[in-house]
């Protein structure tokens, strides 16, 4: 019964291609993961963030494929392979055969643990992927900073896939000044970073200026640093960004992860469009 639960969810995608399919396959995983962690009790500690937050309970038309969680508060030693027990024995119920790896070190105070999964592919009737060998593996990355900068609020949002369950979230000018701050200090270029920027923009979404001030001191090219983040830094910082973008490059990071419809929405993706969007976000600033 529980194997069908996931076949029904996975048909009720329309998956149009074989990357679509796999992509299907990890969300569903990922939502099975996270009524497990609340089953065990994970949220009382922990909050869900990044865009696969975005995705499933707010409504970015883009897949994603970590789990990004915030402690409330710092916790010395926390220990997320302490949950991962219960979710690996609620995964198996539904067909799974998860494996749980640890690649970090014990002082750190990001946590990176994945799960990996070889079996459920062979199991689900697949369109796509199983007729062309793709899904040879469901791969997913949990990510648990466990001494976040302060300053997040929160809400509380539902699932009720694959049984109901209460999962505590960043709320929307939380997770767009964790955005914001990815997309000012990250190293390396992420296409799916901007994806987000439009969504954020497009929505008109404030930002939890409390909380991107402490990202920023925290970590990154202004790390303990006494500068004041407001509205004009901002602002300023963020269109030299956007002038500095090769956004050829960013167009081929975001490619694999969103629809086929949307695709020729990339065309558009240069310095005078993401300027446009910033224009909103100054308006909504005001």
């Amino acid at each position: 019964m529980s194997i069908q639960i996931i076949q029904q969810r996975l048909n009720m995608y329309s998956c149009k291609t074989d990357i679509e399919e796999i992509q299907a396959m990890r969300e569903i995983t990922q939502e099975v993961v996270l009524a497990a962690l609340t089953r065990g009790g994970f949220f009382e500690h922990a909050a869900f963030q990044g865009g696969t937050c975005l995705r499933i309970f707010y409504g970015l038309n883009r897949f994603s494929e970590d789990l990004d969680f915030v402690l409330k508060k710092p916790i010395l030693n926390f220990q997320l392979l302490d949950y991962l027990t219960h979710v690996h024995d609620e995964l198996k119920t539904f067909g799974y055969d998860i494996e749980i790896k640890d690649r970090n070190k014990a002082e750190g105070a990001v946590k990176q643990p994945f799960l990996k999964d070889k079996s459920i592919g062979k199991i689900l009737t697949l369109k796509y992927a199983g007729k062309s060998s793709i899904l040879k593996q469901i791969y997913i990355k949990l990510e648990v900073d466990s001494n976040p900068p302060s300053g997040s609020s929160y809400e509380t949002k539902y699932l009720d896939f694959p049984f109901a369950s209460a999962v505590t979230v960043q709320d929307l000018s939380s997770l767009f000044a964790g955005k914001i701050h990815a997309l000012l200090c990250r190293k390396y270029l992420k296409g799916r970073d901007w994806y987000d920027f439009i969504w954020y923009t497009s929505h008109q979404t404030g930002v939890n200026f409390e909380l991107l001030s402490s990202a920023i001191i925290q970590y990154g090219s202004w790390e303990n640093t006494h500068i004041e983040i407001n509205r004009e830094w901002l602002l300023q910082e963020m269109e030299q960004k956007i002038i500095s973008i090769d956004w050829k490059k960013a167009k081929e990071d975001v490619r694999r992860f969103i629809p086929a419809i949307e695709q020729p929405s990339l065309e558009v993706w240069h310095k005078e469009f993401f300027l446009s969007q910033l224009a909103k976000l100054k308006a909504v600033l005001l």
